[in-house]
Order: structure tokens, then C-alpha cells, then sequence
């Protein structure tokens, strides 16, 4: 006797448990652990069809977030991306960032100690709190000590100098340790939802994490065109972050991820 099978009415009652988009991100979070997977497997795990996978398949394609392979597919990892120079990265999206540094600036108070990394929007930043009464600034950022010549309670961190002006290695880490913050501000070179915020270097991530040791808040400053972006080291997954702090031009879809795991999401 053949083994019963499904009818179509109860393969369509079935698919129906699941929206599309729910499928799709399930699909995606599948594949971000494991590279790739047959049809035959994921519709198997998602109790539908091998055609309703193949759908979902195509529609992830035309997203540019996976790739069909001979049975199956596989996910589309963004291309690790190089640091370009800080005056480089100053003369990008600076209206965007200009806003993300006034959205944090809001969230300094009087008499707090905050860490400021380094990077063009942290910068714009330190510019907006350099007034702040009673702020003590710890940086390892030499564009961030720069900018604040003639203002008392700076810090600078020392250690060895990055291409992006950022300040690394054993000495920027002992520093780290032996203090407190209240807040600390990051900018990342790249943000996604599998690896979280990324670093152009294995150092600069480094310090990174050692500062977020130390700090009651770690808010990332990280403009839309960033997301996605991958860089080589990360220092931060999503569920690491308080809040980060981004613009309205934040595709829906990473900000749905980053409603989901970051403590609160910002969009100037």
C-alpha cells in the first residue's frame, strides 16, 4: 500500500501556519547558520511544500540575500570592505550624521563620564558635548581629543594609531580597564543582523569590547548605509547594544532585527 499523502487543500491549510515573511526569515536565519541547505530539508523543517520553499527562494534571491545552488540554496555574505581614510569617510552621509550625533548628544547628562571611539560621526559628536557641564570625556580618538583643545576632563587613552585615527592595543586596553562610564559611544565600519557591528581590524575591536567592559551603556552611532556592511573583526552582536542610534533611511527590514535584539533603536 503507497504511504498517504498530503492533499493539496491540507498542504495549503498548512502552509497558511506561516506568513511568507516569517518563512522567509526563518529560511535566513538557516542559512546564516549553516551556509546553505536542500529544499527537500527546509520544506521538511517547515512543514510546507518544495515549490512554497522554492517561492520563498526566489523572492530571497530577487532581495540579493541568498543564491540558488543545484537543489537548494545558499546565503550571500556581504564582501568584507576595507577602512578608506577618515577624510574619506568625513565627506559621506554627513547630513545623516550630523543628526545621529544630535540624537546622542540628548542622551548625555550633566556630571556623567562617557567614552567616545573613534570615527566621523563620533566626532560630530564630541562637538556637541564639548560644553556639556561637568562631562568627563574619555576618547581613544585623536580627532575626538583634537577637537576638544581648550576643554578640561578629556582623557586620551594612548596606544598605537590606526588608519582610522583610532587609538589601540595593550596600552588603550590597560586604560580601559583601570576606569568607569557611564556611556559609551562607537561608530562601526559595518552592522548586520548575523554579525552585529564590525571593526576593519582585529585591534580596533579590541579596545572596542574593552571599553564596553567598562561602560553602564554601549550606544552604536551607525548611519543606514552601513548596514550590511562587513568588516573584519566584530566587537559587538546586536543583543550587546543599549541603543543604537541610526536615520530614517534604515531599510524596514534591519530595523525590524534591530527592534528585536538592541536594548532601543533610534532613527534621527
Amino acid at each position: 500500500m503507497n504511504a498517504e499523502r498530503t492533499s493539496p487543500r491540507e498542504t495549503r491549510l498548512l502552509e497558511a501556519g506561516l506568513l511568507d515573511v516569517e518563512r522567509r526569515e526563518r529560511i535566513l536565519r538557516h542559512l546564516r547558520q549553516t551556509g546553505a541547505a536542500r529544499v527537500a530539508d527546509l520544506a521538511r523543517a517547515l512543514a510546507v511544500s518544495p515549490m512554497t520553499v522554492r517561492r520563498d527562494a526566489d523572492a530571497l534571491v530577487a532581495e540579493g540575500l541568498a543564491e540558488r545552488v543545484r537543489g537548494g540554496v545558499r546565503i550571500v555574505r556581504p564582501p568584507l570592505t576595507d577602512e578608506p581614510p577618515p577624510t574619506a569617510k568625513a565627506a559621506l552621509h554627513r547630513d545623516e550624521k550630523r543628526r545621529i550625533a544630535t540624537a546622542a548628544a540628548a542622551l548625555v547628562r550633566p556630571g556623567s563620564a562617557i567614552g567616545i571611539g573613534a570615527g566621523t560621526t563620533a566626532l560630530e559628536l564630541a562637538r556637541l558635548v564639548a560644553e556639556a557641564p561637568g562631562v568627563t570625556i574619555v576618547t581613544n580618538s585623536i580627532a575626538v581629543a583634537l577637537a576638544l583643545p581648550d576643554r578640561d576632563g578629556v582623557v586620551l587613552t594612548g596606544g598605537e594609531r590606526t588608519r582610522s585615527d583610532a587609538l589601540v592595543g595593550p596600552v588603550a586596553n590597560r586604560t580601559a580597564a583601570s576606569i568607569g562610564l557611564d556611556l559609551l559611544f562607537l561608530g562601526a565600519h559595518g552592522i548586520d543582523a548575523e554579525r552585529g557591528c564590525t571593526a576593519p581590524n582585529l585591534a580596533e575591536a579590541e579596545t572596542n569590547r574593552a571599553l564596553m567592559a567598562v561602560a553602564c551603556q554601549t550606544i552604536a552611532l551607525v548611519d543606514a548605509s552601513k548596514w550590511g556592511v562587513q568588516a573584519l573583526a566584530t566587537f559587538a552582536a546586536l543583543d550587546e547594544l543599549d541603543v543604537l542610534v541610526s536615520d530614517a533611511a534604515l531599510p524596514a527590514a534591519a530595523a525590524r532585527a534591530a527592534r528585536g535584539a538592541v536594548g532601543r533603536l533610534i532613527l534621527a
